[in-house]
């Protein structure tokens, strides 16, 4: 029943997280509520022994449909990459409690300002190129990727808002870019906690399953119903975060 339950929540994290990030706010209180007295660390290295194959999948599945810009993506996935390790370091040096009140600051602020902006996202109009688009995307990699092995929640959609608001991405494309940059960051999460031991991986193999079956089933969604629809779901994810950190921080005792 325990694994069905993780599973599941698994598929359905991987469809929300394939089409704008926030699979964690699936998944991660699943894995909580089912394992109460489980080590947080390994609960949180089970979850990305699935995230990461549904993020990779969905990689895969946008750039069949859509045009992925490798030369910026790549040093961007690096940085990522490097970022999250420094966060995971970082975390183990530093008390993220006080961050941890910040966020559904964070998050309103950004959620304010995409339902102010209408047209934000709607229009594909990329306003860098070449060098200047590369090292914009490896900023934005390093600092995202940073936050996400430091704290985490929120990382698909402060990657997607950060495509749209600062490369001028349409929702659609800056939600294909950001799947590559994750499942970056996910990957040297998920070696970090390998190597500490902290991975259930007699879960991993359903979950993963689970999570690449609720990927491509997300994917597909946001490749039919495009742009417009891709910042629907970002906004009720990104509404969920709030409710969800603001809860965590300030309500729950």
């Amino acid at each position: 029943m325990e694994l069905l339950v993780v599973s599941l929540a698994s598929l359905l994290a991987g469809l929300v997280d394939s089409i704008v990030g926030g699979g964690g706010l699936i998944l991660l209180p699943a894995l909580f509520a089912t394992f109460p007295h489980a080590p947080p660390a390994t609960l949180f290295g089970t979850n990305k022994s699935a995230s990461i194959w549904g993020t990779a999948f969905a990689t895969v599945q946008y750039s069949r449909r859509v045009t992925l810009r490798w030369p910026s993506l790549l040093p961007a996935g690096l940085a990522g990459l490097l970022g999250s390790l420094l966060g995971a370091w970082t975390v183990t040096q530093v008390d993220p409690s006080l961050f941890r009140k910040a966020l559904p600051v964070m998050l309103s602020a950004l959620l304010l300002y995409t339902l102010a902006r209408k047209d934000l996202g709607h229009h594909h109009a990329p306003r860098l190129a070449g060098r200047r688009e590369a090292l914009a995307a490896a900023g934005i990699g390093l600092v995202i990727g940073f936050y996400d092995g430091f704290f985490g929640p929120g990382t698909g959609s402060f990657l997607v808002f950060a495509w749209v608001r600062l490369l001028g991405y349409d929702f659609l494309n800056a939600s294909a870019s950001a799947k590559f940059i994750n499942t970056a960051t996910n990957l040297s999460a998920l070696l970090l906690f390998a190597w500490q031991g902290h991975v259930w991986w007699h879960l991993a193999l359903a979950m993963a399953a689970a999570n690449v079956v609720g990927s491509l089933i997300g994917t597909r969604l946001a490749l039919r119903h495009g742009a417009g629809f891709v910042r629907q779901v970002f906004i009720v994810v990104v509404l969920a975060l709030i409710l969800k950190t603001a809860y965590d921080t300030w309500f729950k005792l």
